[in-house]
């Protein structure tokens, strides 16, 4: 655990940084770019606390995003932490940050998100921890409150508590008083403050529009208008350097907001607008003569090494901590736990008990046969459609929380599919098996006992659910909006439904290209599955007469199908490959890097 008395060094050299602020769409091209920090330099010790203002649009947030190695676009210039280049890696183990919006686990405790963050510390001292977090921050009185029923004081401490259990060197926060009223304003940077001088973390944040009683609480301050620096030195020396250059800060003013001011273009004329803009650039100009750029580092403390205080907890503990959290949230007592388990076991059971209403009475003459064969559409109209349902309900929340955590590097998406996997899966097979329980009766007289075709039901029934669960899974990688990504997979479901189940339509009526096509995908497989249970796996009991027709069960399935005779060794393996294929390729996928557009919709 990192001493008190550390002392560690963060500095930014010279920083020249260029993104695209006017880009288009994946199929779009590049947009336009735009230098928006210019030659920025600042230097935070252990302990302190520095805070970086600006009005909109000055680039405070492109300026952490490059000290954390999260931007896109092309940077120049030296990020050092203790002399030593500041790489992505090493800021991933050693510093911390916090953005505007942080997505929490819902269903958990607040001492439970805490513990349930990795971390290399287990046991007791994971636990004592958590304890010296929550009681830092003023979260002890809320520790066992659900996450969901936080202020957004109380959520905003949560969040810069799960970067502190970590125990960074350097903490980085993104406007941390955002929406804050000026009471928690206060207390949050007043516990910031103490946390530094504490844990001797240095701290980095961004403010927009501070008030007048944080002042004293900031060691450092850095001004930005339009890129370009003002002002980056100590608070006290703040004061003593506008007023040597003209612009003594008035009494009873707040020197933060009054040189916040100083430092804004004016854009309510044109003159003003022309005016200000001269002022500023000759302050940023008067500033960078004032402070000559050097081209060695600020700081050779440490001969380039960093000492670590403890490293990266491995994918296996990271894996196990998700699991743990999933399970937690599933299990929690209220309402979205409630709301969790009854998707994950009730909702197919529950949706396909509807179809009683309907199909009690079906007899083995002709018409018996199609009302069956309807039957088999809405078995997996249904399964597919409660697949979708439970992943949209359940999934994104953790897609969102996986697009937040990926710039820390603590897991992969392959790890949280994992484990979501691993919880989703075992739920969604005790669902198949009631289901089945539910089912079985319409398709097979209860007489007819038999362990194999209750089997084949099951699988029938849990390949469909897993299937447009993972299919789900894949589509929510790129699309942010639930409703869109179900829109999506109940598009191609349809369409399998349609050409590959025989429900719809016979094979006999499809082109001979068509029919070849339909042996890659699930639907043939499983339709064919629960065709067979329905027309071969018993006796018929139908009589010929006049008005009633008895067709054969291997005629109607040829016609349906195009097989006579189906295997049903073969059904079951493909159905099953389908489905666990697919959760394979999902976890391959989530392992690439995603592009810059994909990112950015999740990105707030």
């Amino acid at each position: 655990m990192k001493m008190i008395g550390s002392d560690y060094v963060l500095e930014a050299h010279n920083i020249f940084h260029t993104t695209e602020v006017d880009g288009g769409g994946c199929f779009n091209g590049a947009g336009n770019s735009a230098l928006v920090l210019k030659g920025v330099n600042l230097t935070v010790h252990s302990g302190e606390v520095m805070a970086i203002l600006g009005s909109k649009g000055s680039g405070k947030r492109a300026l952490l995003d490059v000290i954390s190695r999260r931007a896109d676009g092309a940077t120049r210039g030296q990020v050092l932490l203790n002399g030593s280049p500041l790489s992505k890696a090493l800021f991933q183990q050693r510093c911390g940050y916090v953005t505007q919006s942080c997505t929490f686990v819902p269903g958990l405790t607040v001492a439970q998100t805490l513990h349930y963050t990795p971390t290399i510390l287990s046991g007791y001292l994971k636990s004592s921890k958590v304890r010296q977090v929550l009681a830092d921050l003023a979260l002890s009185q809320v520790a066992h409150k659900r996450v969901e029923y936080l202020n957004i004081s109380e959520a905003r401490r949560l969040a810069i508590g799960i970067q502190l259990v970590r125990d960074p060197v350097m903490l980085l926060l993104d406007e941390p008083t955002h929406g804050l009223d000026p009471l928690s304003a206060y207390l949050l940077i007043s516990i910031l403050s103490n946390t530094a001088k504490k844990t001797g973390c240095g701290i980095l944040l961004s403010l927009e529009k501070p008030r007048s009683d944080v002042f004293p609480f900031l060691d450092r301050a850095l001004f930005l208008c339009l890129g370009g620096v003002v002002y980056s030195g100590g608070t006290r020396a703040m004061l003593e350097y506008f007023h040597g250059i003209g612009f003594p800060c008035p009494q009873l003013e707040n020197p933060l907001m009054y040189y916040l001011c100083l430092s804004t273009v004016d854009r309510r004329s044109r003159d003003r607008f022309l005016e200000s803009s001269q002022q500023i650039e000759a302050l940023v100009e008067r500033f960078s003569r004032e402070t000559p750029i050097s081209d060695a580092p600020l700081n050779n403390m440490g001969s380039g090494k960093v000492p670590l205080a403890y490293g990266k907890p491995g994918e296996l503990k990271v894996w196990v901590m998700l699991y743990l959290k999933l399970l937690a949230s599933t299990f929690s007592c209220g309402l979205v736990g409630m709301k969790t388990l009854f998707l994950r076991m009730l909702l197919l059971p529950l949706a396909l008990s509807i179809l009683w209403a309907f199909y009690t009475d079906v007899g083995d003459d002709a018409h018996g046969f199609f009302t069956k064969n309807g039957m088999i559409l809405n078995i997996l109209g249904l399964s597919y459609a409660c697949g979708i349902l439970t992943t949209i309900s359940l999934f994104p929340i953790w897609r969102k929380k996986f697009s937040q955590d990926t710039p820390e590097g603590l897991y992969s998406g392959t790890t949280l599919l994992i484990a979501y996997n691993s919880v989703s899966i075992p739920f969604s097979a005790v669902s198949a098996v009631i289901a089945s329980c539910v089912v079985y009766p319409l398709l097979l007289d209860v007489k007819y006992n038999n362990g194999i075709v209750f089997a084949y039901l099951f699988v029938a029934l849990w390949s469909s659910f897993v299937l447009a669960e993972q299919l789900t899974i894949a589509f929510l990688l790129v699309v942010k909006v639930p409703f869109n990504a179900a829109i999506a997979v109940t598009y191609v479901l349809v369409i399998s439904i349609a050409l590959a189940s025989g429900t719809v339509r016979s094979f006999k009526g499809l082109q001979p290209w068509l029919q070849d096509n339909t042996k890659g995908t699930h639907t043939r497989y499983a339709s064919s599955l629960l065709h067979s249970i329905a027309f071969q796996s018993r006796k018929l009991n139908c009589t010929p007469t006049a008005s009633v027709i008895c067709p054969k069960p291997a005629d109607f399935m040829h016609e349906r199908l195009g097989l006579p005779d189906p295997d049903e060794t073969i059904d079951v393996a493909a159905s099953c490959a389908f489905a666990v294929g697919l959760a394979a390729f999902n976890m391959l996928v989530y392992l690439f890097p995603m592009p810059r557009c994909v990112r950015q919709k999740f990105k707030d």
